[in-house]
């Protein structure tokens, strides 16, 4: 009993020390994400990385990166393949905001190859109704068909990545505006002009809709970002095949300089 006894002043130190152990609150991350390895590659290769798992179609990076905790992440091409990656990667990890980048389509006149879009609020122009008289867009939750749903992007994250990019270009422009974003490679002027006068899209894309969606239903501040590969025009695969590589290691450039202010 008395050998029982010698122990107890230790484990009633090791009881105090940890209570309240279980009630810790979870490490948070910002989470950085792109549809594309290509998108991220330069992120990764500057991130100190600790470990990287697979969760479904994507792939989650863990570690610091500018000095800030992060979960880099490609989830895939597409709204399906980016809305179920992200919540997948956002089922394990905190993320305190997200930050979403990759390249897109121009959709207007004053724009250029490697101009640089800031989301103000994204859209998902491909969603509504098909009938014989042709598509009407409706917006909305899927069943409910309430015309008019934007997601709004985090205003300060917005600024952020606004006054970043004009840090990082020299020649070119930065725009902020309306994201749209639909499940098609966009490769048609007629097009471009229907996203200009449905949506007043400033760029077109195939995920950012959907991530946002996510975003606003877990209540995560959240901004979409993108470099210009292309005009979304009828030359759209062939500039975006030229300028690929080097319109996501600008948006790459951007994210690093926003990560050093956050």
């Amino acid at each position: 009993m008395k050998n029982r006894l010698s122990h107890f002043p230790l484990l009633l130190t090791m009881m105090i020390s940890c209570a309240g152990c279980g009630n810790q609150a979870p490490k948070s991350y910002i989470g950085v994400f792109s549809a594309m390895d290509v998108e991220i590659e330069l992120l990764l290769k500057e991130a100190s990385i600790r470990e990287t798992k697979t969760f479904g179609n994507a792939e989650a990076h863990v570690g610091t990166l500018k000095g800030k905790d992060v979960v880099i992440s490609r989830s895939g091409i597409g709204k399906i393949n980016a809305s179920s990656g992200f919540t997948s990667v956002m089922e394990h990890y905190d993320l305190s905001q997200v930050i979403f980048t990759g390249v897109a389509g121009g959709t207007k006149d004053e724009e250029s190859v490697l101009d640089q879009v800031v989301g103000t609020k994204v859209v998902e122009h491909d969603y509504g109704y098909q009938g014989n008289d042709g598509f009407v867009w409706y917006g909305g939750d899927p069943g409910r068909f309430e015309p008019g749903e934007y997601y709004e992007c985090d205003s300060a994250l917005v600024d952020l990545a606004y006054e970043s990019s004009l840090k990082v270009l020299k020649d070119q422009k930065v725009f902020k505006g309306v994201i749209a974003s639909g499940d098609q490679f966009i490769a048609s002027s007629d097009y471009v002009a229907y996203l200009n006068k449905e949506f007043d899209a400033y760029a077109c894309e195939m995920e950012g809709a959907a991530v946002a969606k996510v975003c606003q239903t877990y209540e995560k501040p959240f901004v979409i970002m993108r470099t210009l590969s292309d005009k979304a025009d009828g030359m759209a695969h062939e500039s975006y095949v030229d300028f690929m590589d080097e319109a996501a290691e600008q948006s790459n450039a951007i994210v690093l300089k926003m990560l050093e202010s956050l």
